[in-house]
């Protein structure tokens, strides 16, 4: 093998896109399989009704530099993909605002610090408390000796009820889409760390202007295109082989030089038989649990508005609202999400739907009645991030063999960051196990 043998990446989502175009920016060729028909993996466009939605209502911080940069190396600029604000969760229950945090435009530490201190709807022994939590993991290099549930962390910090209701839950649901009561600590102090206590746009709010599938992953196919590299969409990868000459898959007559899975990782087992390297990851795998996210679509008549493009609920089944005509340019579209599991899942998609039509309207009164509906159920959106959770790494057991993807080993949870960051150590790892030109 030399290095202008190609490799092959099995999976067209965040982190295989990512890996793609790090291996391509170094010369490297290469083809992409996808199963779908279209790129995105669990962060993708889907078409109803003709349409364009997203299979879930996404959004990124401005600590996320990794997806930043490919984004920019792909033609995707921050501004034609982001609508970028400061950080701002402005809760509500029922019509009621309950909470607001709002970061001014201060340098950092001061943002964040302002923020807590003119909190809307907290104490001042509150807000003082929330401030000696971040100021002590801090203090602490956002690390703990050993992980534990964000419940403890909190309950050992001496946060109230209405404070871990109004800003600890909501954003450990946020970033881990897990319940703080199993969620890990230690990842959403990574997640603090990075963002409310990193450089002061670090804590943006960056909110998709457009699909999921076009703000990264289609960029990154026509960067590849341009350089001779091939991505096939609506190709399943069922079999996997090795001989002497390389690998080999059932969809293609080509052999390659390596192999980068970017699949979900409830999905490896499909190929597992074949692939003895993946034995260990499997294994681990195979004791995790899963967590889903519900989209419900409500589109109402044309010119409404939410006040802001972005909201917090609580007391009720919709935890953020979201107005995509305010993002997106889709009059009277609205994406309630829910994180996590939850009594919804046991709904049918009619009552899911009427319940968070209810919640709407008792939030935003003023509003019409919505004239048609879609949910949106990923059963299976991410790992559960619980604590001491063991997740494997980008390497195998055979040196031409790497895992890519959200769930690999990493500071951050599963998130569109997490996604291009492990794809990106995939590539990396994969041309440093190239032998040399020549």
């Amino acid at each position: 093998m030399k290095k202008s043998d190609p490799i092959a990446i099995i999976g067209g989502g965040y982190a295989g896109m990512a890996a793609a175009m790090e291996l391509a920016a170094h010369g490297q060729p290469l083809e992409v399989f996808e199963a779908g028909p279209v790129l995105g993996g669990r962060a993708r466009r889907v078409e109803i009704d003709g349409v364009a939605l997203d299979n879930g209502q996404h959004m990124a911080i401005g600590a996320y530099a990794e997806l930043l940069r490919l984004m920019q190396l792909a033609g995707v600029g921050e501004a034609e993909g982001f609508v970028r604000t400061p950080l701002e969760l402005d809760v509500q229950q029922g019509s009621q605002r309950v909470f607001r945090l709002a970061c001014p435009r201060l340098p950092a530490p001061l943002h964040t610090l302002a923020g807590l201190l003119w909190a809307d709807g907290l104490s001042w022994g509150e807000r003082t408390s929330a401030i000696r939590a971040m100021a002590g993991a801090q203090l602490r290099g956002f690390q703990l000796a050993q992980d534990t549930t964000v419940a403890d962390w909190l309950a050992n910090h001496g946060q109230s009820a209405h404070l871990v209701r109004c800003l600890w839950e909501p954003l450990t649901l946020a970033a881990l889409n897990t319940p703080i009561a199993t969620a890990s600590a230690q990842v959403l102090l990574n997640v603090l760390r990075d963002s409310l206590a990193g450089k002061r746009a670090a804590s943006d709010f960056l909110l998709p202007a457009t699909d999921l599938s076009a703000l990264f992953p289609e960029a990154a196919g026509r960067y590849l295109a341009e350089r001779n590299c091939t991505v096939h969409t609506g190709t399943m990868i069922r079999q996997v082989g090795r001989s002497a000459q390389g690998w080999q898959l059932d969809r293609s007559d080509r052999c390659y030089s390596q192999l980068i899975l970017a699949l979900p990782p409830h999905r490896l087992a499909m190929l597992a038989e074949h692939l003895p390297a993946l034995a260990p990851a499997c294994a681990l795998l195979d004791a995790w649990t899963w967590q889903p996210i519900y989209t419900v679509y409500l589109r109402y008549p044309a010119g409404t508005r939410l006040p802001k493009a972005m909201q917090g609920m609580v007391g009720s089944s919709t935890q953020w609202l979201f107005d995509r005509g305010r993002l997106c340019g889709q009059d009277g579209l609205l994406a309630a999400v829910i994180s996590a599991e939850g009594p919804h899942e046991a709904w049918s998609q009619a009552q899911l739907a009427a319940t968070v039509t209810t919640e709407i309207a008792q939030a935003h009164p003023q509003l019409p009645a919505p004239l048609w509906h879609r949910v949106i159920a990923e059963k299976r959106a991410t790992f559960a991030c619980v604590a001491g959770l063991q997740r494997p790494g980008n390497a195998t057991a055979d040196p031409a063999l790497w895992l890519a993807g959200d769930y690999t080993a990493g500071d951050y949870p599963a998130t569109l960051e997490g996604a291009v960051r492990s794809g990106v150590a995939a590539a990396h790892a994969c041309l440093a196990a190239q032998p040399p030109i020549g």
